[in-house]
């Protein structure tokens, strides 16, 4: 189509070097092309351009001390993309490959995802370029007051509610909430990912990882099968792998593999989750311990190689582009009948071609792992309401949103002729909500 393609050339020219963004938008731009023929209104208004700019970029200085006493230098980022349904709503991630150009990709993706869920959440992400990996609590506590100090003045319950991401866990939350609170004086749900005692939400943590197997499940369902009894396989060895592995193994289904960023281990008796459990999370180990414990299991270097495991499904759980076109080939000739996405955009375009042209069924990142936002706005149900569901509660709300992400994604397929492509519509799915909502509320 000409008007997309014209607006990808300009987004391209506008935004140099930003490989991440560029590819999540044309995957974006190529599905709702139906769309925008059949409804000319948003091209009229120029919604796609519009929603493509971020409302506001935010980059700052991060200064803070290391335990020497020598001061250290970073790049924060806020990026507010879309705030046409709600308030903006997306993690902070904390890494040294953080740039602009990861966080508008990640921002992009958030806004669809987000209008998936059916709550009222806008779109945004942000984070910086520091490692809070082999830094003492004192030196990561005093990152995150540095952080805050600046962020703090573009942030609010009703105006942008950040949660975590990749290296911000509950340590990090409590950090950027406590300086927060001290600066504004206020007690609300402008975090989350909070601690129990202090306004957390049940289910919070193990959200992402149970809502792939709930969306997972969905599409199992729809061709008569189920989880149990099937092999699987979850690269990555973080919070959304381990409770993806988790619920997995609870509803019946054998995983056989995890990894880190250095190599996989393969257990063909079934990983031990209570092994990898404190492996990474009490004792910040890696992987390769695993067959100390586990004579029977194999570690093997380089984490790739963990898409040669012969599995039913693979779940994609570490970083974007994990699954390029020779490891979705490996995957099928396997035999590999289902793939649910927990990462942000862990399969290339050649990957889902793959896919897509073999029957296998394929559950986008933006609707897949939706679940951990999807619990972050119930968090910010009860922080507005001030109660705390149980954990039986918040888990069936999760369920109910998944299902809903499922539907409304398998139905927008149907109807812009692209049947059982969840990509295509979750991405219809997502785009109209938003849009639809512009259109609402002017030329803003």
């Amino acid at each position: 189509m000409v008007i997309t393609s014209e607006i990808m050339d300009r987004l391209v020219e506008k935004n140099p070097g930003e490989a991440e963004f560029h590819q999540a938008v044309h995957e974006v731009l190529t599905s709702i092309e139906p769309v925008l023929e059949r409804h000319p209104k948003y091209v009229k208004a120029k919604i796609v351009e519009r929603i493509v700019e971020p409302e506001r970029q935010i980059i700052f200085r991060v200064p803070w001390q290391d335990d020497t006493g020598e001061v250290q230098i970073n790049r924060g980022f806020r990026v507010e993309f879309s705030s046409a349904i709600g308030p903006y709503k997306g993690g902070l991630r904390f890494h040294p490959t953080v740039n602009l150009g990861i966080i508008k990709f990640l921002g992009f993706e958030q806004i669809l995802k987000n209008a998936l869920t059916g709550l009222a959440m806008g779109g945004g992400k942000g984070g910086s370029d520091f490692d809070p990996k082999g830094k003492s609590d004192d030196e990561v506590m005093r990152f995150c007051q540095s952080f805050m100090t600046e962020l703090v003045r573009h942030i609010g319950a009703d105006t942008d509610v950040p949660a975590g991401d990749i290296g911000v866990g509950g340590r990090e939350i409590g950090f950027l909430f406590g300086q927060y609170k001290r600066i504004k004086n206020v007690f609300e749900g402008v975090l989350t990912g909070k601690g129990l005692n202090w306004g957390g939400s049940l289910v919070r943590t193990e959200a992402t990882g149970y809502g792939v197997i709930y969306f997972l499940e969905e599409m199992l369902k729809s061709k008569g099968e189920t989880i149990e009894g099937k092999t699987a396989v979850s690269s990555g060895s973080g919070n959304a792998s381990i409770y993806t592995v988790e619920k997995c193994q609870q509803l019946g289904a054998k995983v056989v593999g995890m990894s880190d960023s250095n190599g996989y281990v393969h257990d063909p008796e079934g990983i031990r989750l209570d092994t990898v459990r404190r492996i990474k999370e009490i004792e910040r180990g890696r992987i390769k311990e695993y067959v100390e414990e586990h004579p029977h299991a194999t570690y093997h270097e380089g984490w790739k190689g963990i898409w040669s495991l012969k599995v039913d499904i693979a779940l994609p759980n570490a970083t974007e582009n994990e699954i390029g076109r020779e490891e979705a080939e490996l995957l099928v000739k396997n035999g590999v009948i289902a793939v649910a996405e927990g990462a942000n955009m862990p399969s290339t375009p050649e990957a889902i071609e793959v896919f897509l042209e073999n029957g296998v069924l394929f559950g986008p990142a933006k609707a897949a792992n939706a679940g951990g936002v999807a619990v972050s706005g119930l968090e910010m149900a009860q922080n507005s309401q001030r109660v705390a569901w149980t954990f039986e509660e918040a888990d069936e709300k999760l369920k109910g949103i998944m299902h809903h992400i499922y539907t409304t994604a398998s139905e927008a397929a149907e109807e812009y002729g692209a049947p059982g492509n969840l990509v295509v519509g979750a991405n219809v799915g997502g785009f109209l909500k938003v849009a639809d909502a512009m259109l609402d509320q002017g030329l803003v």
